[in-house]
């Protein structure tokens, strides 16, 4: 009998600590289901703007801030501006092999790497960054530029609004005032132009602008308004050429292995976050700062020279055109249709004009 009630004692007891074991994994399993609920993964952005600029911090911290809350914490999104993390000219070369998770650069850094996108850059075909970011995004939604971009997740491309002609010393009035200047130049376009006028293009990061400037190692920039802001170089030029002889264009992009492993709903964040909707919000930030620098330089008295429509302008013209068909010419040797692109985004152009 008493046998009996120690079996029967050993029994219940063993049956406790089996349902305390099966409790005790269930737990784990939830804690574990939870936690992986609310791991974080850390994008980390590079750019090349200044941390007070304007492009940083009415664009792109609050673009992180809202992908942190609308992924609950579960994607965060570390900004590294002024080129601290990549070089301003391999960011997306960064970007794609991993190096950082999500960059943004001025296509016109990597010389002949979109050579179909920076046929929107040639002159007449933006007079605002709206504009100009409402050109890129749609040839590229529409899939007439996304093959230049398959190595990577694009998220949005943007544009800068028109540029301007800085300089140290004299005012540019007619193309013939550009013979002998070391001018920097943001793209290959750019710098086909300023060589049909005669001037010398020097390429530099928009980092180095300063202390070029201030060495003499340039007499000028051409730069869109905002930027030169940005950077501080309307501290050093005084006589300013507004001259929409092209538009930059430029990306943020994301790495592919990077967004293709994100679980469904994170990738929705992003793609929420991403395409027209930026582009939009970065021209309408970029053309407000355009105007706001503008406006300062000529409140404090700096020489302005404006020359709103320079197809149309006798003087500077032909350097225009022949250095739009130099561009072209180079792309068709690569075997594109650089024409056919050319009277696309024309199109474009004209539906995207505000």
């Amino acid at each position: 009998m008493q046998m009996k009630i120690k079996d029967n004692v050993k029994m219940k007891s063993m049956s406790v600590l089996i349902a305390l074991a099966l409790g005790m994994v269930g737990c784990s399993s939830q804690s574990n289901e939870q936690s992986s609920e609310t791991e974080t993964t850390v994008l980390r952005f590079s750019h090349f703007w200044p941390a007070t600029s304007a492009m940083h911090v009415e664009v792109f911290e609050p673009w992180a801030k809202k992908i942190e809350t609308e992924s609950n914490g579960q994607l965060k999104v570390e900004i590294y501006p002024s080129a601290t993390l990549s070089k301003p000219d391999v960011m997306y070369d960064s970007a794609a092999k991993g190096v950082i998770d999500i960059g943004s650069q001025a296509h016109g850094y990597s010389a002949g790497r979109f050579p179909l996108t920076q046929i929107a850059e040639l002159p007449g075909l933006s007079n605002s960054a709206t504009q100009m970011g409402c050109i890129l995004q749609t040839l590229y939604d529409d899939g007439t530029i996304a093959s230049e971009y398959e190595d990577t997740h694009l998220l949005f491309l943007m544009g800068a609004g028109p540029a301007a002609i800085h300089t140290v010393g004299e005012p540019i009035r007619v193309p013939s005032d550009m013979k002998g200047l070391r001018i920097r130049r943001p793209s290959a376009i750019a710098g086909d132009i300023i060589e049909a006028t005669g001037g010398t293009p020097v390429g530099l990061p928009a980092n180095d602008i300063y202390t070029s400037l201030q060495r003499g190692v340039i007499d000028g920039l051409s730069f869109p308004w905002q930027p030169t802001g940005d950077f501080r170089l309307v501290e050093l030029t005084k006589a300013h050429t507004n001259i929409p002889f092209y538009n930059s264009a430029l990306l943020v992009t994301m790495n592919k292995n990077k967004y293709e492993n994100l679980p469904d709903n994170l990738k929705k964040v992003l793609d929420d976050n991403s395409g027209r909707v930026m582009s939009d919000l970065v021209g309408e930030v970029t053309d407000r700062e355009d105007a706001k620098y503008m406006a300062e330089a000529r409140a404090a008295g700096h020489i302005m020279v404006d020359i709103p429509d320079p197809l149309n302008n006798p003087d500077w013209k032909g350097p225009l055109l022949q250095g739009t068909q130099k561009y072209l010419s180079d792309v068709k040797a690569l075997g594109l249709d650089a024409d056919g692109i050319y009277e696309k985004v024309k199109t474009v152009s004209a539906g995207c004009k505000a």
